[in-house]
C-alpha cells in the first residue's frame, strides 16, 4: 500500500486506526460516523449540487468546492449506514482544507491502508475508494473548469 503523499490529517487518521487492536477499529469507525460534519445550509437546500457515489450501497452524496486552490469537502450519508457514514467522515475531515494538489496526490489505495479490510466487506472498502475517486474527479473538474461554470458567486 502507498504511504507517500498522504496528507498529515489522513496519515494521522490512518495511524489512529493502525495503533488500535483490530477488534477496536470498528468502534473508531463508528466514532467517525458520529462526527460527520453537517453540510452548510446553502448546500443542504440544493441536493442537485451533490454527486451520488454509486459505488456505495447506501445513498452517499458528496460535493467539493475549490476556492483559491483550497478544497472543501461535504458529504451526506444516512445514520442507519454507520460504516459508510464513517468512511465519508474520514474523507471529509481528512480532505477539507487541503490544496487541490494534496487531494490529487492521495494514494488511491488509502482506504485499504486503514486496517479495516478484515472487518468490513470489500464492497464497503470499494465504496470508500469510490468516494475518494469521485472527490479527486470533482477537484480536477472544479480546479480547471472546462464547462464555463467553475466560478460561483457566494
Amino acid at each position: 500500500m502507498s504511504t507517500e503523499h498522504v496528507p498529515d490529517t489522513l496519515a494521522e487518521i490512518r495511524d489512529d486506526f493502525l495503533d488500535l487492536p483490530e477488534s477496536d477499529r470498528l468502534s473508531l469507525l463508528l466514532e467517525f460516523a458520529n462526527e460527520l460534519p453537517a453540510v452548510p445550509a446553502e448546500l443542504a437546500d440544493h441536493p442537485e449540487m451533490y454527486e451520488r457515489v454509486a459505488e456505495c450501497q447506501s445513498p452517499v452524496f458528496i460535493h467539493l468546492d475549490v476556492q483559491d486552490d483550497v478544497v472543501h469537502m461535504h458529504a451526506t450519508a444516512p445514520p442507519e449506514a454507520p460504516t459508510t457514514r464513517g468512511f465519508a467522515s474520514i474523507l471529509v475531515q481528512g480532505i477539507d482544507g487541503l490544496t487541490a494538489d494534496e487531494v490529487l496526490a492521495i494514494p488511491n489505495d488509502y482506504p485499504q491502508s486503514l486496517g479495516l479490510t478484515k472487518l468490513v466487506s470489500p464492497l464497503r472498502i470499494g465504496g470508500m475508494t469510490g468516494m475518494l475517486m469521485r472527490a479527486k474527479n470533482q477537484v480536477t473538474q472544479k480546479r480547471c473548469p472546462s464547462t464555463g461554470s467553475g466560478t460561483d458567486d457566494g
